[in-house]
């Protein structure tokens, strides 16, 4: 029997994620499983319920590749403020070599 999922609590993931602002990279951000499933699981919806083409407005910031580097990502967010005050395209490959990738994502 298929356990029911825990509801989603996006507040307090992003909360949980920006506990290593500040803080030597590396630092590991603990996360309910049952919350990362959730956020998996919307996130996936949101992806596939977007179309391939997108159809952004200025102001915004394109970043390059950050391969997982969560501590980077948290560096470009600093410099540039929060999602929603400013608005980022980030051309790919976020996950692949960092040891965060789930964080960064």
């Amino acid at each position: 029997m298929k356990k029911a999922s825990e509801p989603l609590d996006v507040d307090e993931v992003v909360e949980k994620c920006l506990e290593a602002r500040g803080t030597k990279p590396g630092k590991l951000v603990q996360i309910q499983e049952g919350q990362l499933k959730a956020l998996c699981t919307s996130a996936r919806e949101v992806f596939l319920s977007q179309s391939a083409l997108l159809e952004l407005e200025a102001p915004l910031k394109i970043c390059g590749d950050i391969h997982g580097q969560y501590h980077d990502l948290l560096r470009i967010f600093e410099y540039g403020k929060f999602p929603p005050e400013s608005n980022y395209l980030f051309l790919g490959d976020y996950v692949d070599r960092g040891k965060q990738s789930l964080e960064t994502i």
